[in-house]
């Protein structure tokens, strides 16, 4: 009877151990077929008699019926977990609504499957944590415009945190952020502002230039000027004591010309004549022009003024001689 006893509570034991390896296989959705096809970046975990036995690799695997159960299956892929929005305060008490995508791969089986519940759940939550502990620390223009900075601080933390996992964080992005529309509408503000700033640099910034230029094309042109006229006073100089040059020789001439002519026979008689015709020429000219002049007495009376010349030059002759 004893006997009976016990082998009737060791048949219920092991129906309810089965039991349960059955309902861990449909969990883990792969039942232990014996011969059993490990799809390649895929990891079974094996637990022999509810103890855990090994990993399976990629491939043929061999496990006993009843006593070995895969327990868990762990794709070895990258997987991109969603971060849903949740609330952060930036250092000027901003409220931020902030959500990303999360991508992570498993490394480590084993510490996957018993190093937490639920490893998605546990790695979404740090995450979270993690973001609004850094967009605390920094200002909103400081959020917008160090994304970067802030992806690179949950991905740190999540790899330090999830070590005991076998789980490791490639990268997380920030996919949104969400402001009250009051911070908006400031923000639109600012931007506009900044923009008529800039504007109004760049066109003071041209007006600038332009009147730098404008200078210095007034400077070239009086310079370009000063040069022409100096050039030019320089060539009416030179023309002019070309002139007095060519006057003064052609006068020495004249002189010559004349002494010489003097100088022979008859040569006052040619001077007398000579100076006739010169004061018979002025006075005409007198005549014809309006200009008041004062003239000696004696002046109506040419042989009166050709016997002043003719004495004159006598005068001068003697001298000479």
């Amino acid at each position: 009877m004893l006997t009976r006893s016990l082998r009737s509570t060791r048949l219920l034991q092991a129906s309810r151990i089965a039991l349960q390896q059955y309902d861990q296989r449909l969990n883990s959705g792969v039942m232990n077929t014996v011969i059993n096809f490990v799809p390649h970046q895929e990891a079974w975990v094996v637990e022999r008699m509810g103890k855990f036995h090994k990993v399976l690799e990629p491939g043929v695997n061999v496990l006993i019926p009843l006593v070995d159960t895969i327990k868990y299956v762990q794709s070895l892929k990258e997987i991109a977990i969603a971060v849903h929005p949740q609330g952060a305060v930036t250092l000027d008490n901003v409220q931020l609504q902030l959500d990303g995508v999360l991508y992570v791969r498993i490394y480590d089986a084993y510490k996957t499957s018993y190093g937490v519940q639920d490893v998605e759940f546990a790695i979404t939550q740090l995450a979270q944590t993690t973001m609004r502990c850094e967009v605390g620390k920094m200002s909103l223009d400081e959020v917008f415009r160090e994304r970067e900075r802030v992806n690179s601080a949950i991905v740190l933390a999540i790899n330090e945190a999830a070590k005991p996992w076998g789980v490791q964080c490639m990268r997380y992005e920030i996919k949104n952020m969400t402001m009250p529309s009051k911070i908006q509408e400031a923000m639109q503000m600012q931007v506009e502002a900044e923009r008529k700033k800039r504007a109004m640099i760049l066109q003071s910034e041209g007006e600038r230039e332009a009147a730098i230029n404008t200078a210095q094309g007034q400077k070239q042109s009086r310079i370009l000027n000063s040069e022409a006229n100096e050039a030019e006073q320089v060539n009416l100089a030179r023309g002019a004591a070309k002139a007095v040059e060519l006057d003064a020789e052609s006068r020495a001439k004249a002189i010559n010309l004349i002494t010489a002519a003097i100088s022979e026979q008859n040569g006052e008689k040619a001077a007398t004549l000579v100076l006739g015709e010169r004061y018979i020429e002025a006075f005409g000219h007198l005549a014809q022009q309006s200009t008041t002049m004062i003239v000696p007495a004696s002046a109506s009376e040419p042989a009166s003024v050709l016997a002043q010349a003719l004495s004159i030059y006598g005068t001068i002759s003697s001298k000479k001689s």
